[in-house]
């Protein structure tokens, strides 16, 4: 599945397909992420209580999935293009592998704090690379 929209009609295509039946839709965008274990069933819900379930077994790392599976055919490619609010500021381009590296430092130093899976970690920060550096290293090792 070619998940890339690219008009406004391809947005509706997608987006009609995603309504009319939820759970072949969703099937088909997990398939294109790398699962450690897969899943079982795409959904299963009860509005009553409300209880929504996604992909029942399935086991993966979001992290390994915007980061790890790019490095072999984009490592050199731009994963974060970060213009400053200052006109006169100069602009940040980090590659995947830029990105792997820093996420992973970040995530080894929660580590070496204390900070495991669950944990809960709040960042105060403005929207800066460093953020999302941040927010992908708890990712990485299951804080929250």
């Amino acid at each position: 599945m070619d998940l890339r929209i690219k008009s406004l009609e391809g947005y509706k295509a997608k987006y009609s397909a995603s309504i009319k039946d939820p759970e072949q839709f969703w099937d088909e965008v997990a398939k294109t992420f790398q699962w450690k274990s897969p899943y079982d069933k795409v959904l299963e819900w009860e509005f009553d209580t409300p209880d929504v379930k996604w992909f029942l077994g399935g086991k993966m790392n979001i992290t390994e999935n915007c980061l790890d599976r790019h490095l072999a055919e984009r490592g050199d490619q731009t994963a974060i293009l970060w213009e400053p609010n200052d006109p006169n500021g100069e602009a940040k381009h980090i590659t995947y592998r830029q990105l792997y590296e820093e996420v992973n430092k970040v995530a080894n130093g929660l580590r070496s704090n204390g900070v495991g899976k669950g944990d809960r970690v709040v960042f105060y920060m403005p929207m800066v690379p460093e953020l999302a550096i941040s927010v992908l290293a708890c990712a990485r090792i299951g804080a929250i």
